[in-house]
């Protein structure tokens, strides 16, 4: 069976699908708009590009499919690996044919091809959104006899050739997200995570591009694996010339066991091409994840959580004090964090018994809920229902539900082990419990923590990750449900568990347990090219970073938190009343960026030196932006290269003027490097957009770790 070549386009994307002479689906082209094309044009497109048949090789044009194969000669990575377990003839990889090709004319495509010899029946879905992002994913069903084990199901998207260099992202605990960059040579470049979540080193996203790509040039292919637990992400360039990105959920062995009708589907894949660099792929993901959730677009609260202000150390009194700084700041969110269940005196101990302390909060948490709610602010909570302390009621009365491989407990981490999910009534404890505090109480966050990778981990002799996973996404899913306005944090150690597929049940992200100001400049710039701003939680901590032992000024903390979703992770109640009018001047600040944090673009300028960090929300229709620019090091020049404003309108006017607060707090009297006067403190400058975009602005003399604040107004 073949099928007629089809051509989807949108939003500057073209996604092309032709058959093979055997009629075998072929991503003809994935890449660059290539306008309206009629039928005798699209079987033109695939006819120019036949692959020829060299010596030594097949004696026919080898096609590199939408399913790459090994028995068509595909010599990379395949896309299908599985067994027959106890089967003692039949082949052993599937070769689909017998495909077919439906168009719903909505952007989706939905491509079927079998082996009944192998009994594979294998179903690749294509979808290219209105903003012109391509999601892949696909699902196999054993259409055989006897159980069929997956051994991979791999999603491969083909990208052009002139794409050379390689970049990805990798990190640990406190450093998340740092990028690296390198050519894209023959051969296979590969990612893979097995933490049991998504991993401080997952790579969120790979990119392929042309030499030299940045944040507002270049043409680049970049994919992202929408799974939160152990996955895997390839580049892969052959002898014979195809060029792939790849990826696909990470199975051990006899984890996925389809018996025969069962079906698994793959995750999703997110593959966002631009040819502006890497801030026109991460808009298209922006706008995908943004359209999951209406709560994104919403106005999202400044939050104050206590955990770097009080620890486990709850008392009302004393947390009250902090509530009533909180509200005299302009907070609007107060969130109690570690330490209010049972036993929860330190790390070591309670997690699992999902009840308020008595002995810490003998009348429950209503006498804190009241005073929050009388101050302004609304109530969060932190939990952490995939973990249990050794040392608590749960694990004497359950240790059977502990999650392990062996008799012998997993190693201990951060003093704690794995519930294990799968277990009906381990899930239903947690359910039961979180539902109990959410229906008792007047909760409208959750802070959803995650502090350990799983490791030695089984459930009924098979690797737990998959299963754990699924009956992760399934207890999140059943709490929105049953509480429609409930807003959830994911947090995993910080920023541990960050995909898109828990952005698709959870309303922010905790990026890292780093507050340092300086590795956020960082940080925050790399989480950004898949995560949008508003579900960055950033918060401004105390003068000492509580991770490294930095100091900063709180200039520079206000700038790094300002322009994502805006926190506050310090003690105000034992600060100086100066200090609080300086933190509150920047809360202040922030409102007024708010209304751009959730509908603008997020940018970043390609600037000269490393030590310059530019950010910016520029508004939907280009009459706004605001801009934080900030040295992460001492600059290279005494005086630093201009700074490029990007996402201007070219032919619009602005007036541009410096908007970084002038504190009144100790804190925020950092060395003044540039002994003149600056455009920065006066009353603003009319500029053409062209001259703001290409020429950009000087800026001061700037010490390290300093920041400025710019906004540009369209004036006509």
């Amino acid at each position: 069976m073949t099928f007629a070549p089809v051509h989807l386009m949108r939003e500057g994307v073209s996604l092309v699908l032709t058959p093979s002479p055997s009629g075998e689906p072929v991503i003809a082209h994935w890449g660059a708009a290539l306008g309206p094309l009629d039928p005798e044009q699209l079987a033109a497109l695939g006819a120019l590009h036949r692959p020829g048949v060299p010596h030594s090789a097949l004696d026919r044009p080898r096609w590199s499919g939408v399913v790459p194969q090994v028995v068509r000669g595909f010599s990379g990575t395949p896309a299908l690996e599985g067994v027959r377990p106890g089967a003692t003839s039949g082949p052993v990889a599937p070769r689909l044919d017998d495909w077919s090709v439906a168009d719903d004319d909505a952007g989706t495509l939905t491509l079927t091809g079998s082996d009944r010899e192998a009994g594979w029946d294998v179903e690749v879905t294509l979808s290219l959104d209105e903003g012109g992002l391509l999601t892949a994913r696909t699902r196999v069903t054993n259409s055989g006899a006897g159980p069929l084990q997956l051994v991979a199901v791999r999603t491969v998207l083909p990208v052009a050739p002139q794409a050379t260099e390689l970049l990805d992202l990798t990190g640990r605990w406190t450093r998340e997200r740092h990028p690296q960059r390198h050519p894209w040579v023959q051969g296979t470049h590969v990612r893979e995570s097995r933490h049991g979540r998504t991993g401080h080193d997952a790579s969120l996203v790979m990119v392929a591009g042309v030499p030299g790509f940045g944040f507002g040039h270049g043409e680049l292919w970049g994919v992202h694996t929408a799974w939160s637990g152990d996955h895997t992400t390839y580049a892969e360039r052959t002898p014979e010339g195809e060029c792939v990105l790849g990826s696909g959920e990470l199975l051990g062995p006899g984890e996925v066991v389809l018996e025969p009708g069962e079906s698994y589907t793959s995750p999703r894949v997110l593959g966002s091409y631009s040819v502006v660099g890497l801030d026109g792929m991460a808009a298209r993901l922006h706008a995908a994840l943004r359209a999951q959730s209406p709560r994104t677009r919403s106005v999202r609260p400044v939050v104050v959580n206590t955990w770097e202000a009080a620890y486990f150390d709850h008392d009302l009194d004393r947390l009250g004090a902090l509530a009533e700084a909180a509200a005299e700041v302009g907070a609007e969110r107060f969130v109690l964090d570690d330490g209010w269940f049972l036993g929860r005196r330190h790390d070591r101990a309670g997690l699992g018994d999902w009840q308020v302390d008595p002995e810490v909060w003998p009348k429950g948490l209503h006498p804190l809920i009241e005073r929050v709610h009388a101050l302004g602010m609304d109530f969060g909570l932190w939990v952490e229902p995939e973990m249990v302390n050794e040392d608590s009621e749960l694990a004497r009365a359950h240790p059977d539900w502990i999650l392990r491989g062996r008799t012998a407990l997993p190693e201990e981490w951060r003093f704690q082990q794995v519930l294990d999910l799968q277990v009906p009534e381990a899930y239903a404890h947690v359910r039961d419990g979180l539902t109990a505090l959410l229906d008792d109480y007047d909760i409208s966050y959750l802070k959803w923590d995650h502090n350990r990778d799983l490791v030695d981990v089984s459930h009924a002799g098979r690797p737990a990750v998959h299963g754990q996973t699924q009956a992760l996404h399934r207890l999140l899913d059943e709490l929105r449900e049953a509480h429609p306005a409930l807003e959830i944090e994911s947090c995993a150690s910080g920023g541990g568990r960050v995909d898109a597929e828990i952005l698709a049940r959870t309303d922010r992200i905790w990026p890292s347990d780093t507050i340092d100001a300086l590795e956020r400049q960082h940080l925050q710039t790399w989480t950004s090219m898949l995560v949008p701003p508003e579900l960055i939680g950033s918060h401004i901590g105390g003068p000492v970073a509580h991770t490294t032992g930095r100091r900063h000024s709180l200039g520079y903390r206000g700038a790094t938190a300002l322009l994502f979703h805006l926190g506050i992770e310090w003690d105000l109640s034992r600060i100086t009343p100066d200090d609080r009018a300086a933190v509150r001047d920047w809360v202040d600040l922030h409102k007024r960026v708010r209304p751009l944090v959730p509908t603008g673009r997020l940018v970043h300028a390609d600037h000269p030196d490393p030590a310059v960090v530019v950010t910016g929300l520029v508004a939907e229709d280009a009459g706004e932006a605001w801009y934080v620019a900030a040295t992460v090091a001492a600059t290279a020049t005494q005086h630093p290269a201009a700074v490029r404003l990007p996402g201007l309108a070219a032919d619009a006017t602005y007036r541009v003027t410096g908007e970084t607060p002038r504190g009144r707090a100790l804190h925020d009297d950092a060395h003044r490097a540039d002994l003149a006067t600056s455009w920065l403190e006066s009353d603003g400058l009319v500029v053409p957009g062209a001259v703001l975009g290409s020429l950009g602005v000087r800026l001061p003399v700037l010490s390290p770790e300093t920041a400025q604040v710019i906004r540009a107004v369209r004036v006509h």
